[in-house]
């Protein structure tokens, strides 16, 4: 089938690489040039313009839109809507929040356009191994973008479903991440832990490799956890300053919403905006108070 790809960052330069290696006529749009040379070159054709992007594709179009969540995307959706005929469908791929995507299926329903929300994962091995895709959104418009979803997954009984109305697939992949907040802070702990145990000089690569066949811990993230080990166990090149995209933090406000004890995820998050601290001031006021108390000793800035 046709589609148009919006947005050629990491995910969706790859997404429409494995869409032209399927077979699909792509056409691609994004605001620097260069992603959209690379694309050409597989086989895409280069949009100038979002008008140009319509024009390009066949009805019933199909906009899949892979751009960070927030006012780029609603932009982005925005033009959209204003370009394209009822019948046509608008699919967001990015981590957009579930709440926005609820109220975007409305209004554009009102215009007789379809919106599909596509919680995307896979990262950069996606184009290899194929996406996991949480889908959103009417039946009529899930059965007319099918065999872009069955390309992109690993295969085409495995690795996606309509997982319910507009909005549940953002939020399904919202607690996917959030599950991987947790799972990431365990192993990072735990081979902490395994690291500082320094009289037994424990090899943490030939470890991650012993886990990662037949243990109850094995997964994708421990396998991505040996490549990286295996470069470098000591991880010298590294700052411990961990970013957050957003949904783990709506993962915790979720829980809250709902009455829902997550106190893993949550503190997964707390731990990552405790990586960004060069210094604590909560730390410092800790060991004030135990050298108060306690006379506990405490180390003193140099000078």
């Amino acid at each position: 089938m046709n589609i148009a790809v919006v947005g050629l960052g990491k995910m969706g330069l790859n997404m429409a690489f494995r869409l032209l290696r399927g077979g699909h006529r792509v056409v691609v749009s994004n605001r620097s040039p260069e992603p959209v040379r690379s694309a050409e070159l597989e086989g895409a054709e280069g949009a100038a313009s979002f008008e140009d992007v319509v024009a390009r594709l066949d009805a019933p179009r199909v906009v899949w839109i892979m751009l960070p969540a927030g006012r780029v995307t609603e932009d982005t959706i925005q033009q959209f809507a204003g370009l394209l005929s009822p019948g046509d469908v608008i699919v967001d791929g990015g981590n957009s929040n579930y709440k926005d995507t609820v109220r975007r299926a409305d209004y554009l329903a009102q215009q007789g356009i379809f919106f599909v929300d596509c919680g995307t994962s896979g990262g950069v091995w996606g184009l290899a191994e194929g996406y996991s895709l949480m889908v959103g959104g009417r039946p009529e418009a899930i059965a007319i973008i099918q065999p872009v979803l069955e390309t992109l997954a690993p295969s085409r009984e495995h690795g996606w479903a309509h997982v319910g109305p507009s909005g549940s697939g953002h939020f399904v992949k919202m607690i996917h991440n959030g599950i991987e907040y947790g799972m990431m802070q365990a192993y990072a702990e735990g081979f902490e832990i395994l690291r500082a145990k320094h009289e037994f000089d424990l090899d943490l690569h030939q470890i991650a490799e012993v886990w990662r066949y037949g243990s109850v811990v094995r997964s994708w993230l421990l396998d991505l956890t040996a490549n990286a080990l295996a470069e470098d166990q000591t991880l010298s090149d590294l700052r411990g300053w961990v970013a957050d995209s957003g949904e783990g933090r709506w993962t915790v406000f979720e829980a809250i919403d709902q009455d829902v004890p997550a106190p893993v995820i949550t503190l997964a998050l707390q731990m990552r905006f405790v990586s960004r601290q060069d210094e604590s001031y909560a730390a410092k006021l800790l060991a004030a108070m135990r050298n108060q108390f306690g006379g506990h000793a405490v180390k003193k800035v140099d000078g």
